[in-house]
């Protein structure tokens, strides 16, 4: 997609976006076969659940038909939020990642792969996990020490007893 197509998709559908109160994360129109699609990305703070991703599709849609910003061939509009291990590329992501797994590539060299515990303006307060029985350690990271960050997929996450609901609690008592 060129530079230009893109940076006219993106001012005709990021106010549409905001007004569902999402953000608009990525465009990207790649060719499948003679047709073309045009995948959106969205996302907020609370998540996008499949009501809101209805509604802004259907805002979306209509907006594009209206236009000639897709040119005349067919395409196919797909929406959607940011996979399970999405990059981190903007602060408002490192937020949403809050309590996550992330996997670091550093500037200096190497990886490190923690947990997200706060972020500032200028870094994260990151735990790193023990390893072979030690205790998770703090850390600063600053994002100028940061040149690539992935959310990392948990399936065995032991949640702590502190974070359940109270109804929960019972049942385990």
């Amino acid at each position: 997609m060129s530079t230009t197509q893109s940076e006219r998709l993106r001012e005709l559908l990021e106010p549409l976006v905001s007004s569902q109160g999402l953000d608009l994360e990525e465009i990207a129109v790649d060719s499948v076969g003679r047709k073309r699609v045009l995948r959106v990305v969205v996302d907020s703070d609370t998540g996008a659940d499949l009501d809101r991703i209805a509604d802004v599709s259907r805002a979306l849609s209509a907006k594009l038909d209206e236009t000639d910003a897709m040119g005349g061939g067919e395409y196919t509009l797909e929406v959607g939020t940011p996979g399970a291990e999405r990059l981190l590329t903007e602060h408002r992501h490192y937020v949403r990642a809050t309590g996550r797994l992330v996997r670091f590539q550093l500037a200096e060299g190497g990886e490190l792969v923690a947990r997200i515990l706060g972020v500032g303006d200028d870094g994260l307060d990151l735990e790193v996990p023990g390893v072979k029985g030690r205790k998770a350690t703090a850390r600063r990271l600053a994002f100028d020490d940061i040149t690539r960050a992935r959310v990392q997929v948990e399936f065995n996450r032991k949640d702590d007893a502190s974070d359940m609901k109270d109804d929960e609690k019972e049942e385990e008592a």
